[in-house]
């Protein structure tokens, strides 16, 4: 149940009991094992829009514990690693390590993301992200101020705790997904600073061509500007912004 939790991100007991098969009292059972166990906990399901009448719903949702028995290895070697590496080079060879770590799974992912209207793109992406461990998937973006676009969701990050201290992995996975599917993106939750799922919207509005990939994996040729205005995760109107291609699709 634990694995489902974490592949589907935040669940209602519900949920889990139809994908399951289980009977409420088995589903309940499972749950307070798991949360005393500090496997899981509870929290207040987030609700977009107005809100009806009674209690908001409860989800269940993976903690760091949970997490931590999903594969995280290395931890604490590639944090020290990186640590020196700050030290001895400074915080830009971070980020630049980071950029070469993505440049091959930019090199990898492109064929698929390649073709299809946006929605299968981002659903490309996101089988792709799960075959890497990512357990991640994609939808329509929630109607936001009447904004458009695609969803991605990736309900495990195999390298969040050293996200934690350093993230940079985290923006050059996000700068990597805007030359990827050629579009704005933007970072609205990460798993490495406490939400349940790294979530990220893209926009369905504009397109930009992708960028030319140089052999390590850095993007070549001019860049296309383009200029939109975009909803930000509250909902609130954002002013025009400056885009470009060569920036990863980014709203900055």
């Amino acid at each position: 149940m634990a694995r489902l939790i974490l592949e589907l991100g935040p669940s209602t007991a519900a949920t889990l009991g139809s994908r399951l098969g289980l009977t409420p009292a088995a589903i309940r059972r499972h749950l307070d094992n798991l949360i005393a166990e500090g496997l899981i906990e509870t929290r207040t399901a987030r609700t977009y829009g107005n809100r009806g009448r009674g209690r908001p719903a409860k989800v269940f949702v993976i903690t760091d514990a949970g997490r931590s028995a999903f594969e995280h290895a290395y931890d604490d070697l590639a944090t020290n690693a990186l640590r020196f590496l700050a030290e001895a080079a400074g915080p830009d060879a971070i980020a630049e390590f980071a950029r070469r770590q993505l440049a091959d799974l930019e090199r990898r992912y492109a064929p698929a993301v390649a073709t299809g209207d946006l929605a299968a793109r981002v659903q490309a992406l996101a089988e792709a992200l799960s075959a890497d461990g990512y357990a991640a998937s994609a939808g329509p973006a929630p109607a936001i101020g009447g904004a458009g676009g695609e969803q991605l969701c990736q309900h495990h990050c195999p390298v969040a705790h050293v996200a934690a201290e350093f993230p940079q992995l985290c923006e050059a996975e996000t700068e990597a997904f805007g030359r990827l599917l050629g579009t704005p993106v933007q970072r609205l939750a990460t798993i490495a600073h406490g939400d349940g799922i790294c979530t990220t919207h893209v926009t369905g509005t504009t397109h930009i061509t992708g960028p030319e990939m140089t052999s390590s994996g850095k993007a070549k040729g001019s860049a296309a500007v383009v200029q939109e205005g975009f909803l930000d995760a509250a909902g609130e109107g954002r002013t025009t912004t400056d885009i470009t291609s060569g920036s990863g699709g980014l709203l900055i």
